[in-house]
């Protein structure tokens, strides 16, 4: 996966070139140097760079620029103007002549007629023709943090899709959640949430539009634990952060025969240490008593009976001599 903060992207121009006569008549010709440069600058699942300055794909919006994007600006027939400038996070370069220029948020289109504008109003030049390149394009990118299988910055060339960006970084992790964080450059204090769907079926409300500067958190399902007597004891991912315990103890194998059904405990953290939770699973499984919800990080403790252990202890060893005694017993050939 290529560097997304300050990667060298392809060079975009847009220009216009003419030269003018001593009558003020001007011929405009086309540059030759806006070609795109042969290096895929993005994977293609969340866009393409385009000589036109905008990208290709269908719904997507022009190019803009940025904090933190390197570009380069020459006036025609005046190589002394030429000169390379990063975008300050308030969104101007420094020109010679014109000084500070605001070109944040503007097409490289826009920002030419801007500086030629500028250079024409201020008496510097008549009739100037700017070309505009973009060097680095640092500020068309969004971050990708969590539970994904490659988090990371990915530029975007205009409006993507969610899912997008999630097929660029490999697709979500197994211990993904369903909840995801968006929380755009221009309004930090206003994070978006998404609830995926189940099977990440895409629909208008989970596969949301993402912009450049977005940063897009996938958050880690929670985490509940089954211990204790049970066939399996582990942890278990909750599905849509949804789980009781009647469920859990499924996932778990069961109880075993030894299981103090009685004696079930939930372990919970909370602000004021652990708080434990009487667990009557012996009526539960009769359906004498409500299914219990349970959250992220609980842990629930299925204990052993004393009593049934010794017998089964019993039973084993019985078990065990009986088959040793007929194995002897069987006469040999």
């Amino acid at each position: 996966m290529l560097p997304m903060v300050g990667f060298a992207a392809a060079l975009i121009c847009v220009s216009f070139v003419s030269v003018a006569s001593s009558s003020g008549q001007q011929v405009a010709q086309k540059n030759n140097s806006g070609a795109v440069s042969s290096e895929p600058a993005i994977p293609d699942a969340i866009g393409a760079y385009s000589s036109s300055g905008s990208s290709s794909a269908p719904g997507t919006g022009p190019i803009r620029l940025g904090p933190g994007d390197l570009v380069e600006v020459a006036v025609y027939n005046v190589p002394e103007l030429t000169t390379k400038a990063r975008v300050s996070t308030n969104g101007d370069i420094y020109l010679p002549l014109i000084d500070y220029v605001h070109i944040g948020d503007l097409t490289q289109e826009e920002a030419q007629k801007l500086i030629e504008k500028r250079l024409a109003s201020g008496g510097f030049l008549n009739n100037p023709h700017v070309t505009l390149f973009i060097a680095e394009y640092a500020s068309g990118v969004v971050t990708l943090l969590g539970e994904v299988a490659r988090p990371g910055s990915y530029p975007v060339m205009g409006e993507r899709r969610l899912y997008d960006i999630f097929s660029a970084a490999g697709g979500l992790t197994e211990k993904a959640g369903r909840s995801v964080t968006i929380t755009h450059r221009n309004d930090p204090g206003h994070p978006v949430n998404v609830r995926l769907a189940e099977n990440l079926v895409q629909t208008p409300a989970t596969n949301v539009s993402i912009q450049q500067g977005d940063t897009i958190v996938v958050q880690k399902a929670g985490i509940v634990y089954v211990v204790g007597d049970v066939g399996r004891p582990s942890g278990f991912l909750m599905d849509n952060d949804q789980l009781t315990v009647l469920r859990a103890i499924a996932l778990a194998g069961g109880t075993t025969r030894t299981a103090k059904l009685s004696g079930a405990k939930l372990l919970r953290k909370t602000p004021d240490g652990i708080r434990e939770t009487p667990i009557a699973l012996n009526k539960i499984l009769q359906a004498k008593a409500p299914d219990v919800d349970m959250q992220a990080e609980d842990v629930l403790f299925v204990p052993s009976s004393a009593r049934k252990v010794a017998a089964y202890r019993g039973a084993e060893a019985v078990m065990q001599t009986a088959t040793a005694l007929s194995i002897i017993a069987v006469p040999r050939p």
